[in-house]
């Protein structure tokens, strides 16, 4: 039975999509997840929400508790899971406004614990992650954007930063450089996280700004990002009320 898993982020702390709504708090062996999860039915397919921030988003971008996050949606039954991003654009053609399906990350994050085999007491792991989005969920959310007409771009590498700071121009050029379309602060520890428990998992990004590369603007700010994400939640909300039931007709 298919169960798909919405991993809101920021700008979609909360979603009103879902019907025949229940809330539970949960808790896992690593903790407690970000928060309550919503489950209830999308397009006649059960679906779970969980707020990657928290409802009020307070939660810092290194503070989530993606273990607890990842393996909360496992314990429940979760066979998918799609998530949203807000980024800042590294290249030109990516306007703010944009959505953008990634197919690469680069992991640029220094404190956070991106695994569950914290020892080989149960044998050695080694996980491959050469691709680490499912390709199936990412065509389909293609098709969606394609569908709805909405402006996007096909792959991407997005690069994961720790925050809750924004990059410097060094740092900003520094990316690109290293071959980065897009910058969040959120995707890696998620992605890889899913992977070590077999859940095939795809994020659709909305791209707010221009990062800090472009000298000819001024460097990003919070109060810009959320302008912009108004637009973007309100796209992505219909992708994923698109998607769901093309998803379970795969099945």
């Amino acid at each position: 039975m298919v169960k798909i898993a919405i991993i809101g982020g920021s700008g979609l702390e909360k979603s009103s999509l879902i019907q025949s709504v229940s809330t539970k708090e949960t808790e896992t062996k690593w903790g407690t997840p970000s928060s309550p999860i919503t489950e209830g039915i999308l397009n006649g397919v059960p679906v779970a929400f969980l707020s990657r921030h928290g409802y009020d988003h307070s939660i810092p971008p290194t503070q989530v508790n993606n273990r607890a996050n990842i393996a909360a949606l496992k314990e429940i039954g979760c066979t998918h899971i799609l998530s949203s991003t807000a980024v800042g654009s590294l290249r030109e053609e990516i306007h703010p406004g944009h959505l953008v399906i990634p197919d690469q990350f680069i992991d640029f994050t220094k404190h956070r614990i991106c695994t569950y085999h914290e020892t080989f007491s149960d044998g050695i792991k080694h996980l491959s992650i050469a691709d680490p989005f499912n390709e199936s969920l990412r065509q389909d959310l293609i098709h969606v954007c394609e569908k709805l007409k909405f402006e996007h771009h096909k792959q991407a590498t997005v690069v994961t930063i720790e925050g809750p700071r924004f990059s410097t121009r060094a740092e900003s050029q520094m990316f690109r450089i290293l071959g980065a379309d897009i910058i969040n602060m959120s995707i890696a520890p998620e992605a890889i996280l899913a992977a070590e428990l077999g859940i095939p998992y795809a994020t659709i990004a909305m791209s707010t700004d221009y990062d800090a590369w472009r000298e000819n603007i001024a460097p990003v700010s919070w109060e810009e990002i959320k302008e912009v994400m108004k637009a973007n939640t309100q796209k992505v909300q219909q992708v994923f009320a698109e998607i769901v039931s093309l998803i379970a007709s795969h099945q």
